[in-house]
């Protein structure tokens, strides 16, 4: 079993009560503090989707160490239920838990809030067959319902904040409250984390495989990841999912990445012997239940059960998705720029959580979108379908050409369907050429085509020429990095995993 990254980290970190005396919320955008819905749908993982292949001798016990919260407390005027089970996920930020050798390797400067750094939504379906994941914007505007302040004892009115805030106002209740009005979905259980938890989760694994087909680096957070398979440890996978200086998308790439996490995860835990093996089960899970909170009606049996109901679970049975926004720079008055959702988006959104629909529909006499590929494709910087491709004959073979050129566009590229014969006819290695201004689009091709050589070309054009040499065998299947879906941005777990 490989060694965590970082051995030395306390067993267990000190308890949420004592880390909130101190703290008054930071209603700031707080652009390097960890992004908290990869490590909530990675407790969820873990701790639900594994349980069924251990007996309940193993879960017995587990749920002894967590942390419970009364979240439901006195509630009134809750949403109807509606099918299936739905878990409010949060986290707090931690770092004042962190070692000093981690704050300083990882980057987790900065004073801690006591506020939510992420609130997310999982919708399990009855039939337990899809798990759907939504992000519900840290800073989203949202209007607070009348409550005691947790922390002053103040007795407070109906008034606006950003999301996170709620959790600093009034903790897990208030942030329940406020997310079923937001939503109208009634909330089932309600699950806490800290990165903490998260690191010491993922070390228990084994660590993580991510993929990339460009390189990621961020000064923010010391995140540097070369193109190609990379093994993140417990530390290193925090850098990953916090970073958000590492391209123009800000805020929607770190999204992006941490849905590549999570799926990546749950491919772990389903069919990296994890959930086979019940010493390493049970590793992972108390590790992961050392510092959870949960609502009194969550422990081992629920986990059971529902582990037994998922056995069959896959990364492509997973979907994720963020609230529709309408305008990300919406000002209030006190509070500053907060993330306004696009309500009527929003609201179908919800509907087909409430409604135990998938997000992503299967069209008539199409392929659900959820349904494994036969042969994983590999992901690429730009889709094959933005790549203009000619395709010559290298070889005296008949017909080279033609067979290249239709497998290509099976997988998406934009060939010219007219293939033609090389200048030269004795060509050994599958040549790509291309114009120093299009590399990346080179890049894909030569993916597609394995042991491919690329050569420059000044002034070739955007059209890359594909000279088909003797040592062709086939087109391997790619596909874009950050696939989008439907009107929510949807995404499905298989979609972003390594393609092998």
């Amino acid at each position: 079993m490989p060694q965590p990254h970082r051995p030395t980290r306390p067993a267990r970190p000190p308890g949420p009560q004592r880390a909130r005396r101190g703290g008054a919320p930071d209603r700031r955008r707080g652009d390097d503090r960890p992004r908290w819905g990869v490590r909530l749908a990675a407790g969820l993982a873990v701790a639900v989707l594994g349980s069924g292949a251990i007996g309940h001798a193993v879960m017995t016990g587990l749920d002894t160490g967590i942390e419970r919260v009364d979240p439901f407390k006195d509630m009134k005027n809750r949403p109807q239920a509606g099918h299936g089970l739905n878990f409010l996920l949060v986290g707090t930020d931690g770092r004042d838990k962190i070692t000093r050798e981690d704050k300083r390797e990882y980057r987790l400067g900065g004073a801690p809030c006591h506020c939510t750094d992420t609130v997310m939504l999982v919708h399990l379906s009855a039939d337990r067959q899809r798990a759907s994941v939504v992000s519900l914007p840290r800073d989203s505007y949202a209007e607070l319902p009348e409550h005691r302040d947790e922390s002053s004892g103040k007795q407070h009115g109906p008034h606006p904040v950003k999301l996170n805030a709620a959790y600093a106002e009034g903790g897990p209740q208030l942030t329940v409250r406020t997310v079923e009005s937001m939503t109208r979905v009634k909330i089932d259980h309600y699950l806490e984390v800290d990165f903490t938890s998260f690191m010491k989760t993922v070390d228990a694994m084994g660590g993580v495989e991510i993929c990339t087909a460009k390189a990621l680096r961020d000064q923010n957070t010391g995140l540097d990841l070369q193109p190609g398979s990379h093994r993140l440890s417990g530390g290193q996978a925090l850098q990953y999912v916090r970073s958000r200086h590492v391209d123009g998308a800000a805020d929607l790439g770190r999204m992006q990445r941490q849905q590549r996490f999570v799926a990546a995860l749950i491919k772990q835990a389903t069919g990296g012997g994890v959930l086979l093996n019940p010493v390493k089960f049970k590793e992972v899970s108390s590790t992961l239940l050392g510092s959870v909170r949960a609502d009194r009606g969550f422990g081992s049996e629920q986990m059971l059960a529902l582990g037994q109901a998922l056995r069959d679970f896959t990364p492509a049975s997973s979907e994720f998705a963020s609230v529709p926004i309408g305008d990300p720079s919406y000002p209030v008055k006190g509070i500053g720029s907060t993330v306004k959702w696009d309500e009527p988006k929003a609201a179908k959104l919800f509907e087909a959580l409430r409604l135990d629909r998938p997000l992503v529909p299967a069209e008539p006499g199409r392929r659900p979108a959820r349904r494994p590929q036969q042969q994983p494709a590999v992901p690429v910087d730009v889709p094959p379908q933005q790549i203009r491709v000619q395709v010559e004959n290298g070889t005296r073979i008949d017909g080279l050409g033609g067979r290249v050129d239709a497998a290509l566009r099976a997988t998406g590229f934009d060939t010219t369907r007219a293939p033609g014969n090389g200048a030269s006819r004795d060509v050994k290695r599958t040549v790509v050429a291309y114009d120093p201004r299009w590399d990346r689009s080179a890049r894909t091709v030569s993916t597609a085509l394995p042991g491919s050589e690329l050569r420059a070309v000044a002034g070739q054009g955007r059209t890359v020429l594909v000279i088909a040499g003797a040592d062709y065998r086939k087109v391997v299947p790619v596909r874009p990095e950050d696939p989008n879906q439907g009107q929510y941005g949807v995404v499905t777990g298989d979609q972003v995993i390594c393609g092998k």
